[in-house]
């Protein structure tokens, strides 16, 4: 079983949820998320992982206020994208991902480490 971990740095701000940006504003951070893990998917794209893959999304941020992790579900959408873009899974759909599931990283600079973890 096989198990991949990479971190992407923010390209620019994390999408969230809660708030409706300008579908010019969202669509520019989208393609630099999908663009930012694409680059860095390719790196691995030649692992040829058994699918289906479990995903786990740490989301790192700095400071200690309060904050939910699954409020960035449009970031790790965009990401998971970008991982179909360059080949590292053939799609995100639910045959292929199970995921992904967001949680807390550490106290860092904006960022995401991705775990994906062949299942059994």
């Amino acid at each position: 079983m096989k198990t991949l971990i990479f971190t992407i740095e923010a390209p620019c701000a994390f999408l969230n949820v809660n708030e409706r940006p300008h579908f010019h504003l969202k669509a520019k951070l989208t393609k630099a998320w999908r663009q930012a893990t694409e680059a860095e998917s390719k790196r691995f794209a030649t692992m040829n992982l058994r699918i289906p893959v479990r995903i786990v999304a740490h989301i790192h941020k700095p400071g200690n206020r309060r904050w939910d992790p699954n409020n960035l579900s449009a970031t790790t959408k965009a990401c998971v994208d970008g991982m179909v873009d360059a080949g590292l899974i053939p799609d995100d759909s639910w045959k292929e991902v199970i995921g992904p599931d967001h949680r807390r990283g550490n106290n860092a600079p904006n960022a995401i480490t991705f775990t994906i973890t062949e299942e059994p």
